[in-house]
């Protein structure tokens, strides 16, 4: 296809859509730092900036004192990410995916850490957890049985799927979503990472195959890691590529949680976010994936749902607070005219509604009235209202149709005429 073609499909399928005037889907090529200087000094500050960056860039700092490549190479390094985020054409994009440098940076380093100053290796707690929870080890059970189908079905998205689907996703996004909602990708994708390194990090713990291989016999920090069930797909196609790279793994007792499951769950939450129709599809898919780290003897069940309850919260934290409101009706990001984000305020079922009749101040209310002459004026007359009339000849011979057509009344809850007999 022609460059020429090319361009006429992008118009026709994406520009085409883009309302007249609009501005919000547009991105900035420029290459003059002088604009995001500008954007700088116009910035208002907040609370939650200072947190964030204070809190990646003592992170940055660790790692650069930490990590033990040549100090004129790290500088060097540093410099050229300063140039990525004074240029707007790409300060647009590194300045949000700065949780993700920072999770990369950490992990690399991870395996640089001093063995005395690390946290203990636990062998015992997640087996023991995952019987206690799930009355068996379900990895155990799951990997008895094996065959070249199943390796082949679990290999697809734990080996394959898994390292690419972040950038498939984060295109997706960028085209069929609303404007700046790859922001909240890369924020909500980077601190689940991030925060999944820390706590495998302060929390090392042994996988499934390390159960197989050594039985419950302590950990220490110079072994090597295992493939696990991937050593299988390594013998299929005569390759070495998941035994070499597990074996040197930057975090090789990084079992709990599943970043593996909770990078799939991200992913599952921000599509069912923007294509709500395909929800079951996603489902599927981190099911899947599920079955594959277990089959695999990668992680135990726990594990799969540490990830995924850590996905799901910092999901939902970055929902309220830096997604945009999708709008299913729209094709794609230029089909957008304004961008809405979610009011919380508004949005909280606690607060009061002034229009709400259920919020009106009791204290408001008319409270002085007798509610024993309210009761006596709403009761419903009965035949004993009737007044007293005695036995007499005279009497005695009324009928009671005459009776009961001098007491007939209207039915306050029928709303038709009643009799009193």
């Amino acid at each position: 296809m022609s460059t020429t073609n090319k361009s006429n499909f992008f118009v026709r399928w994406f520009l085409s859509e883009k309302p007249t005037g609009a501005t919000v889907s547009d991105l900035n090529l420029s290459f003059n730092p002088q604009i995001t200087l500008q954007k700088f000094k116009r910035y208002t500050i907040t609370k939650k900036d200072v947190l964030h960056y204070s809190f990646l860039g003592s992170i940055m700092l660790f790692v650069f004192i930490t990590n033990p490549a040549p100090w004129a190479l790290k500088i060097l390094f540093y410099l050229f990410l300063s140039t990525l985020f004074i240029l707007p054409i790409t300060s647009q994009f590194f300045w949000n995916a700065l949780p993700i440098l920072t999770w990369l940076a950490l992990y690399f380093t991870s395996s640089y850490f001093p063995a005395e100053k690390r946290p203990k290796i636990t062998v015992k707690v997640l087996p023991a957890v995952e019987t206690i929870l799930y009355g068996d080890d379900l990895s155990d059970i799951l990997a008895t049985t094996t065959n070249t189908f199943c390796d082949i079905l679990a290999w697809l998205p734990y080996g394959i799927f898994h390292f690419g689907a972040p950038f498939v996703v984060a295109a997706i996004l960028f085209l069929f979503g609303p404007p700046t909602i790859l922001r909240g990708y890369a924020f909500a994708f980077g601190y689940l990472n991030l925060f999944g390194v820390i706590m495998q990090n302060v929390f090392p713990a042994a996988p499934p195959w390390y159960k197989n291989l050594y039985n419950l016999q302590a950990a220490h920090y110079g072994m090597h890691g295992s493939p696990g069930g991937l050593a299988r797909i390594d013998k299929l196609f005569g390759i070495n590529l998941y035994s070499s790279g597990f074996e040197n793994s930057s975090v090789i007792f990084g079992a709990f949680p599943s970043l593996h499951s909770g990078c799939a769950t991200m992913e599952a939450l921000f599509f069912s976010y923007c294509f709500p129709k395909l929800k079951p599809l996603f489902i599927f898919y981190v099911c899947w994936l599920w079955w594959c780290t277990m089959y695999l003897t990668h992680h135990y069940f726990v594990d799969l749902m540490a990830g995924s309850v850590l996905a799901y919260t910092i999901f939902q934290y970055t929902k309220y607070t830096h997604l945009p409101v999708v709008d299913t009706n729209l094709f794609c990001r230029w089909s957008y005219s304004s961008i809405e984000h979610y009011d919380i305020a508004k949005n909280n079922p606690l607060n009061a509604d002034s229009n709400d009749i259920e919020s009106v101040p009791l204290a408001n209310l008319d409270t002085n009235f007798d509610l024993n002459g309210l009761r006596e004026s709403s009761r419903s007359p009965s035949i004993f209202d009737v007044p007293y009339t005695s036995n007499s000849s005279s009497t005695s011979n009324t009928s009671l149709n005459e009776f009961s057509d001098e007491f007939r009344i209207a039915s306050p809850r029928l709303g038709k005429i009643s009799r009193y007999e």
